[in-house]
């Protein structure tokens, strides 16, 4: 199976460094130092105790590589719709896109049923580009669970994790999927296939929508804004929102909301990925984690006021710091 990883970042790093070591036919999507580091001194993977380079091929450039069998989409959800035109030297007929990126994914009214079905979302998909560019045909989802850090050019630090659940959008076990899952598991990750592949995304979601977003008003870590009884609450309200908007969509929740505080609370002094961006300078990821939420919340008639709220705040100072439009 030919496999293009389009985004060689943390997590494209981490899937990529795996996949070669373990002998898959991989290629890499990057760009400016880290395409230069790889280029020059290959790609270094630190996990603990494992500490190795790998020397996949590597390029700026999709068409040096041509029509693959999967592409495994690892950018920021906002980044995106911005990059379809340079995929389409990679796709095909029968090319998976594999969407291993945090949110609401811009094929999840494809083969969903119902009233919403075939609807593009506008905060995640602006003029339907991932939807007719891509193709929701071709979508496979994907959740990331790993924590991983660019820590250098061409370095990958992996915290934990290994598990990237996968399903198809109409929740069959195909062979393509049943493929992708030996592949991942191959390189020694955790790739489950779902027959309800929303009702993980939203798992993952549920934490993304609050403590993402009130951790960048606070610059607190998860472990302090589950501790603290007042913003422990904030995020209690905003998720029982959103589970709200996911129950008339479909969706099962397999934990409580409690249960799912106390998890995030567990990981400590963790500073959330979209607090991390604001630290750095970086776009800030809100769309697909919150403004998709409340854009669903009014498909279905359900009001979100307190979600409403956090997320005026959280673009007003995203925008404030230029990194938000």
């Amino acid at each position: 199976m030919k496999v293009c990883i389009f985004g060689s970042g943390a997590i494209g790093g981490f899937l990529g460094a795996r996949l070669a070591r373990a002998g898959a036919e991989v290629g890499l999507i990057a760009r400016g130092g880290q395409l230069d580091a790889i280029r020059r001194n290959g790609l270094r993977l630190i996990s603990g105790d494992d500490d190795f380079v790998v020397r996949p091929p590597a390029t700026d450039d999709p068409s040096d590589f041509g029509i693959q069998d999967a592409v495994i989409i690892t950018l920021k959800a906002h980044s995106v719709p911005g990059c379809v035109a340079a995929m389409q030297p990679l796709l095909g007929p029968e090319t998976m896109v594999v969407t291993a990126v945090n949110g609401i994914p811009y094929w999840y009214f494809h083969g969903h049923g119902g009233p919403f079905e075939g609807r593009v979302l506008e905060s995640i998909d602006p003029g339907a580009q991932q939807w007719r560019g891509l193709g929701p045909e071709r979508a496979v989802g994907c959740i990331v669970y790993p924590a991983t850090d660019v820590i250098a050019p061409g370095v990958i630090q992996h915290t934990y994790g290994d598990k990237f659940p996968l399903g198809e959008p109409r929740g069959e076990t195909t062979p393509r999927v049943r493929a992708l899952s030996a592949l991942l598991e191959s390189a020694g990750l955790r790739a489950p296939v779902l027959d309800r592949i929303r009702d993980e995304i939203w798992l993952k979601l549920w934490g993304n929508l609050s403590f993402n977003p009130i951790s960048v008003l606070t610059h607190a870590t998860l472990g302090e804004i589950v501790a603290d009884p007042q913003t422990r609450q904030l995020a209690r309200t905003m998720m029982l929102e959103a589970q709200g908007v996911g129950e008339r969509l479909g969706v099962r929740f397999r934990v409580d909301v409690e249960r799912r505080i106390d998890g995030a609370g567990a990981v400590g002094a963790h500073k959330t990925s979209t607090l991390q961006d604001l630290e750095r300078g970086r776009p800030m990821e809100i769309d697909a984690l919150v403004t998709v939420v409340q854009e669903l919340g009014r498909l279905v008639d359900l009001p979100t006021p307190t979600l409403d709220t956090v997320l005026a705040l959280v673009q007003q100072r995203a925008r404030i710091a230029g990194l938000y439009q």
